[in-house]
This record gives structure tokens, sequence and C-alpha cells, in this order.
């Protein structure tokens, strides 16, 4: 369903909201990728997105590293969602790129409309802190 940008920028602010005490510990994007079996160079590259975005910081040098710049419970899955991914639902479409929104609706539409929606609803309602206290090393 989503890029694989997506999944891995989740999957590292999933293991910084495991991590998060309210900023005071810092993990490397070494640690991030270990932990989620990631590659460390896209790891750093993501985290570096984020940082940008104002959903992780950072502190260079010895003792450096990454946290959350706010509580998990203040950041949703759309947040991360909405920087990587495109929106470009229509690829969806059993007749292909380009239909949806010219002309008749396919068949489909409105049920992958539905469910597209509900996905949306489900990412903007999940907020990180669904993964404190599920430290999985």
């Amino acid at each position: 369903m989503f890029n694989r940008s997506t999944q891995d920028a989740i999957a590292a602010m999933s293991r910084l909201a495991e991590a998060y005490d309210g900023g005071i510990t810092l993990l490397s994007a070494e640690e991030v990728a270990r932990s989620r079996n990631l590659p460390r160079p896209f790891v750093a590259k993501i985290l570096t997105t984020l940082a940008r975005a104002g959903l992780v910081a950072a502190s260079r040098g010895p003792g450096g590293g990454f946290t959350l710049s706010k509580p998990p419970e203040k950041i949703t899955l759309m947040d991360v969602a909405a920087l990587f991914e495109r929106g470009e639902q229509d690829i969806l479409c059993p007749y292909g790129r380009g239909h949806c929104g010219h002309g008749n609706p396919c068949p489909l539409h409105d049920r992958i409309e539905y469910h597209i929606n509900g996905l949306k609803e489900f990412l903007r309602s999940t907020r990180f802190d669904v993964f404190r206290g599920n430290h999985h090393p």
C-alpha cells in the first residue's frame, strides 16, 4: 500500500517512539536501522527528511542522534506518510492510470474510494504512542 520510503519512515519513527523519554535519549541512525533491519544510509536520509519536516530532532557530534521532536501522541502516521507518498491513488483503477477522474467512473471506483478513505482515516487517527511499551530490540 505504501512506498518503501513511507514504510521505512514509519518503522524508524516507531523505534524513536519506543525510546521517547521527552527527548533525553538519542538514538543513532545505526541503532534505528539495526533495530528495524533497514539499510543505515537509507535510514539516515529518512531521518534527515523527518528532521526537516519538524517531526524528528537531530543532534550532531559525539553522543548525538535522533529523537522525536514532540511526544509520540502528537504525531500521526499521516504526518509521516504525507512526506513520502505522492497521493496517486488512481493506479488502483483496474482501467489503468489516467482513467480516474475522466469520464464515467469504473465499476469499482466507489469501493476503491471507500477503502482509500478508510486508510486515510486510519493514518490520521493512529498516533505513534501505540508503539510505547512495545520495545522489540
